[in-house]
């Protein structure tokens, strides 16, 4: 399977960082506010949490970064800064699920989560390397060698 078909939509177009900007908000909004609207179903997928005052810090840290995705994907689709901001916490919140659910400290259901941010990540860095090269009708614009915008067409 090539990295083309690993990204092809329904339609059959390449997946953009616009549209990973919207799925990884989603999925980002959806499981930081969860502790915050019930810690009890929240414990009983991930287990039981001794510091419930750091599962609301956390949920809530992960929420905005979820809120901030969603607003760059209804827009023209996340800045440069955006998308590190979205690929740094995918390696981050994977990387502490991998160590501590090996280890045993929590659940191996965020094993689960591990995957699904190493799939965000993996996403992410061929969705930048696509549009970078205008494979998916996207064109970059180059004029401010500071900040690079995607130009999405229509």
């Amino acid at each position: 399977m090539t990295r083309k078909s690993a990204l092809a939509g329904v339609e059959g177009r390449l997946v953009t960082t616009r549209t990973l900007a919207i799925l990884q908000g989603s999925y980002y909004a959806a499981t930081g506010v969860w502790p915050l609207l019930s810690m009890r179903t929240f414990e009983a997928v991930t287990g039981p949490k001794t510091d419930r005052w750091l599962v609301n810090t956390v949920g809530l840290l992960v929420g905005t970064v979820g809120a901030a995705l969603l607003v760059a994907g209804a827009r023209r689709g996340p800045s440069p800064d955006l998308a590190g901001v979205a690929v740094g916490s995918a390696l981050a919140l994977g990387a502490v699920d991998t160590y501590y659910s090996l280890i045993g400290r929590i659940s191996k259901i965020y094993l689960l989560d591990a995957a699904a941010e190493a799939a965000l990540v993996g996403a992410w860095c061929a969705a930048e390397e696509t549009e970078a090269r205008g494979e998916n009708g996207l064109t970059r614009r180059h004029g401010d060698e500071r900040r690079q915008e995607i130009v999405h067409p229509g």
